[in-house]
């Protein structure tokens, strides 16, 4: 999990990305509230730690901002506690609203409560079909326990295959689920990254779990359910 922390307490920062680290989160870190926004709108994370008083610009800019942009788990961290302060941050987009000081175990339980609503509840657990072997926490893929290197998209496709295991989902829900996006009508955007995920779980192995229904999307299932 790619996790973004936005704070300028030096001390902060380092309990912070020390526990998270210990967990198996990757973290990055913006000091100020602009290399803060910039860096999340260039690059993925799966959840945003958002400090409210921030050089540069606030927190409540940069998470008005975000907001507009992506659809990002974001957790305000603020010394701020006053019952305007926490609907103020949630009406500029925030997810949720933690106060400092806090205890990390805390921290911990909101970050795996937003990441449960945004990826579904197996994303602390692995998930097994047909021999795939999908390890949610870190990120980490086996198809008959050879191990499968998957980019951050593939693997956030993968995932959400998995949360619709046996459905049909269209071309659409795809994008619109993966990218925020629903692309143009002759993209083939999600084609390609469905073969390319097809290409490295299902190619060489049996049964085939990726499977294609002609103008209408895809399934993903064994091949005998």
């Amino acid at each position: 999990m790619q996790i973004l922390l936005i704070e300028d307490e030096v001390n902060v920062v380092s309990f912070i990305r020390k526990g998270l680290e210990e967990q198996s989160y990757n973290v990055e870190v913006a000091y100020d509230g602009k290399m803060g926004l910039k860096m999340a709108l260039e690059k993925e994370y799966d959840l945003i730690l958002l400090d409210v008083i921030l050089p540069g610009m606030n927190g409540l800019e940069v998470c008005k901002e975000i907001r507009s942009r992506k659809n990002i788990p974001i957790l305000m961290l603020t010394a701020l506690g006053s019952t305007d302060d926490v609907v103020n941050g949630l009406d500029n987009g925030a997810d949720d609203y933690l106060r400092k000081p806090f205890k990390f175990q805390e921290l911990l339980a909101r970050i795996r409560a937003l990441l449960r609503r945004k990826y579904g509840p197996e994303i602390n657990s692995i998930t097994e079909i047909g021999g795939l072997e999908v390890n949610h926490r870190n990120k980490s893929v086996k198809r008959n326990g050879i191990p499968i290197k998957l980019t951050a998209r593939e693997f956030y496709l993968l995932n959400y295959f998995l949360n619709n295991k046996g459905v049909l989902v269209s071309r659409a829900d795809i994008a619109e689920n993966i990218w925020d996006s629903s692309f143009g009508n002759g993209s083939n955007v999600v084609d390609v990254y469905v073969n390319y995920l097809r290409n490295k779980i299902d190619k060489n192995f049996n049964p085939k779990l990726i499977h294609t229904v002609y103008g209408m999307g895809y399934i993903f299932r064994e091949e005998n359910d």
